[in-house]
């Protein structure tokens, strides 16, 4: 569980992150490119992969797809947040966990014992009431897009990474520093597609914040792959303690930190929630 707990700790500060640039008009896609160079660099200069161990024969297909999804799903997430707020695009993210749920019954074959069962069984409305807020902003149809581009695509990267970490045939930190690079190649072209239109300019505090940006969320991921691999059998068990572990840590930053009023709701929410993490915390040490 220790990784879970590190991988949750990277995301809430990703998320930060996210929502500082926001309000200092950080050039979104900017920093996610130099995240990426940050990211692969550090995975090179951390575990020296072997690139001459991927053949013909690695899971490319899965590499490439996340390439496109790492940077896209980050711009689709800015889009979000500017048309939607925060709140609607957080719920559209955590909401990504049904996906990943699924995929772990009908794809991966785990049996649910009945901790894990009434652990998302609470979990799902804890998500909901977390969230609850009143708006004043009516999103138009349109606009929905984006949330739903951001809970599809969340679902399906962790759906990814999980088969990453399944495949044996390659080093895990090895398929990292591909999708790392790969993802910055993308990243490049869509910079270079958006400063050649003039629809941005390059800045030194946006490729400042891409370092910063690119630390944790090599982390986050690193923790995250760790945490399949030491539960492997059990892929719900990571899907929803992330996800709800990070539901629980971002309202106590919200709360302390960017002093956001949480109501009665919200707290039954948090309350929920924990109560979800240690049903599904007690299903993994139960398994049989």
């Amino acid at each position: 569980m220790i990784y879970i707990i590190l991988s949750i700790c990277c995301s809430v500060t990703v998320a930060v992150l996210l929502k500082l640039a926001k309000r200092y008009r950080i050039s979104i896609i900017q920093a996610v490119t130099v995240n990426y160079l940050t990211a692969f660099i550090l995975c090179f200069l951390c575990f020296k992969p072997d690139v001459s161990l991927v053949t013909s024969t690695a899971p490319w297909p899965i590499y490439i797809a996340l390439a496109v999804l790492l940077p896209s799903i980050f711009l689709f997430l800015a889009a979000s947040i500017k048309r939607l707020g925060i709140v609607k695009t957080d719920i559209a993210q955590r909401l990504s966990l049904f996906i990943p749920i699924l995929a772990a019954y009908f794809i991966f074959k785990e049996d649910f014992n009945q901790y894990k069962l009434i652990g998302l069984i609470v979990g799902f409305p804890a998500i909901f009431l977390t969230f609850i807020r009143k708006t004043e902003r009516q999103p138009t149809a349109g606009n929905w897009i984006y949330p739903i581009m951001v809970f599809l695509g969340f679902g399906v990267i962790d759906v990814l990474f999980k088969q990453i970490a399944l495949h044996k045939a390659l080093p895990y930190t090895t398929s990292l520093f591909i999708v790392f690079c790969l993802a910055f190649v993308v990243s490049v072209v869509v910079v270079a597609v958006m400063t050649g239109s003039g629809k941005t300019k390059i800045q030194l505090v946006n490729l400042a914040c891409g370092v910063i940006l690119g630390l944790f969320n090599f982390a986050n991921i690193l923790f995250y792959l760790k945490a399949h691999q030491a539960l492997a059998k059990n892929p719900s068990t990571v899907f929803a303690a992330m996800n709800l572990g990070v539901i629980v840590l971002g309202s106590l930053v919200g709360l302390i930190v960017f002093r956001e009023k949480l109501s009665r709701l919200n707290y039954l929410g948090i309350i929920l929630a924990i109560a979800a993490v240690i049903l599904i915390t007690l299903s993994q040490i139960y398994a049989v």
